[in-house]
């Protein structure tokens, strides 16, 4: 089942949420993050549910990565094929190299830009006020589009809180709605909230299983920070697909690991974007919408936290340096 259900399913879907919020449903009664569209259910779909950002913008709780597809042809094909599975929000960056078949997919999916939340990501070389101005322009231009639903800075390198100001600028003339960061750890969130006058809608960083980084997690929602996940599958570590505790708690409920996994991470209120360019993947990964973990589901899976990344060290001056040189225009 990707975004359709049947009507005996969707019913059942809405008793669950009665008897967990004890509420009436409707469009607007549910708490945040389980915002649903109750005329969708009603016609027999299950929809995305949805996070209210800091600003009062609306961002589906899982969305489309593109990342490592810069193939024009293969990316516009896959986010068409991600579309047509239900998803709304759509992650690229201006560093994928792969923006303008974003934009071309989005052009002929033939749903309203009104109900698709595209990101898009400044990149360390435009890291600075005038970098980020005309960067913004560019990927507005890639994209073809008239603004973007959140711009991210991609790194916390070179002169970032320059470029924040840029993005500040654009946020208030409406190019962009809503902006935000990646690979902010604590201290360097901290520094730019108290910094700048628009705090932060998302921070976009590595969480999945075995890095779950509760500690960002409780200062992002004491700043207002929505977190969002890169990686949620550990980049296949740890035999995440097949691991045994997250295959045991998914035969109770008849999802697979990676269907657990990414159940786990938007219960803790994460934005997830899984990437594939399989849809029939697409499709399982947005089958997580009809069923919830058990609180001994979530501690049993808090247990296989190893405390720090295996993907990627950002304190790591080589890597620092790599990321300065990689340049993406002239």
């Amino acid at each position: 089942m990707a975004l359709a259900a049947t009507a005996a399913e969707a019913e059942n879907y809405i008793q669950w949420l009665k008897q967990v919020f004890f509420i009436e449903l409707t469009e607007r009664a549910l708490p945040n993050p389980f915002y649903i569209k109750y005329q969708n259910i009603q016609k027999g779909r299950i929809v995305m549910e949805f996070v209210t950002l800091n600003n009062g913008i609306k961002m589906p709780l899982e969305g489309f990565g593109v990342f490592q597809v810069p193939d024009p042809a293969q990316c516009e094909q896959a986010v068409l094929e991600a579309i047509e599975s239900g998803y709304r929000l759509i992650d690229t960056a201006a560093a994928y190299m792969n923006e303008e078949a974003v934009g071309a997919a989005v052009k002929k999916c033939g749903v309203p830009r009104e109900e698709l939340f595209i990101t898009t990501k400044l990149w360390v070389q435009d890291a600075s006020f005038e970098g980020a101005r005309k960067a913004i322009e560019a990927s507005l231009n890639k994209l073809g589009l008239t603004y973007i639903d959140l711009y991210l800075i991609h790194q916390p390198m070179g002169d970032y809180i320059g470029a924040y100001r840029a993005m500040e600028e654009a946020y208030r003339e409406g190019k962009l709605r809503a902006i935000g960061i990646c690979n902010f750890y604590p201290h360097r969130l901290a520094d730019l909230c108290e910094t700048v006058e628009v705090i932060p809608a998302v921070n976009q960083v590595e969480l999945h299983p075995f890095f779950q980084q509760e500690d960002a997690l409780a200062l992002m929602k004491e700043y207002g920070v929505i977190p969002e996940a890169w990686g949620p599958f550990a980049e296949g570590k740890h035999g995440i697909f097949s691991h045994p505790v997250l295959t045991e708690i998914g035969k109770k409920y008849g999802k697979s690991a990676a269907q657990v996994a990414l159940r786990w991470n938007v219960q803790r209120g994460v934005v997830v974007i899984p990437k594939s360019v399989h849809k029939e993947r697409m499709e399982q990964n947005m089958n997580i919408w009809d069923f919830r973990l058990s609180d001994e589901d979530m501690s049993e899976i808090a247990k296989l936290d190893i405390g720090h990344s295996e993907i990627v060290d950002h304190s790591d001056p080589g890597f620092v340096r790599m990321l300065h040189s990689m340049k993406i225009h002239e």
